[in-house]
């Protein structure tokens, strides 16, 4: 089994568990915080990675670290990961769970491409229009390029919505060419 099944099917676990309890977003917010974590600290990934350090020692550690800090549910929950062997997917779970609640709560994530830097209100008037047309809330994450010289380029999932000045004169170009073409073939 691949482990972005693996990740996936105790992000769902995890997020029935929390879904029942009424803290959806506990869950993920406690979740984050242990991945960033152990993404941010190679220490920390290097003793739950070894199996030199007895499962015990690093449920122990753990909550000790953790204990008043996240909801006891999701301790358990890692403790359950840890007697499993499944410490080191930690990460993989919790971007899962955060695409789920993401899907529960009609969140899309889209990366929107500018030629120059926007100002808040352009960022929020840019986050209002495209969640108007998705239907969806959607959450920029907004980039500078200024080689598309004008306009917008939008990606999320596995869409792109080009609205960019250089596409655009590309497209015109094409098309005076054709129109070109079309007329000294005749």
């Amino acid at each position: 089994m691949r482990e972005s099944t693996i990740a996936r099917s105790y992000a769902e676990a995890l997020f029935a568990l929390g879904e029942r309890h009424g803290q959806l977003e506990q869950f993920g917010s406690a979740l984050d915080l242990v991945a960033a974590s152990i993404e941010r600290e190679p220490k920390l990934r290097l003793f739950l990675d070894t199996p030199k350090v007895e499962p015990a020692e690093k449920k122990r550690v753990l909550k000790e670290a953790l204990e008043g800090r996240i909801p006891p549910l999701v301790l358990n929950f890692l403790m359950v990961v840890l007697d499993k062997r499944r410490q080191r997917i930690i990460p993989q779970i919790s971007d899962e769970y955060r695409a789920l609640l993401d899907e529960h709560f009609g969140r899309v994530h889209a990366e929107v491409t500018l030629a120059r830097e926007p100002d808040e209100a352009m960022e929020r008037e840019i986050a209002q229009e495209l969640s108007d047309k998705l239907g969806k809330t959607v959450i920029p994450r907004v980039h500078v390029d200024p080689g598309i010289l004008g306009g917008i380029v939008v990606r999320y999932g596995d869409r792109i919505l080009d609205g960019s000045l250089r596409r655009r004169l590309v497209t015109l170009r094409r098309r005076l060419l054709d129109a070109k073409l079309s007329t000294t073939s005749s």
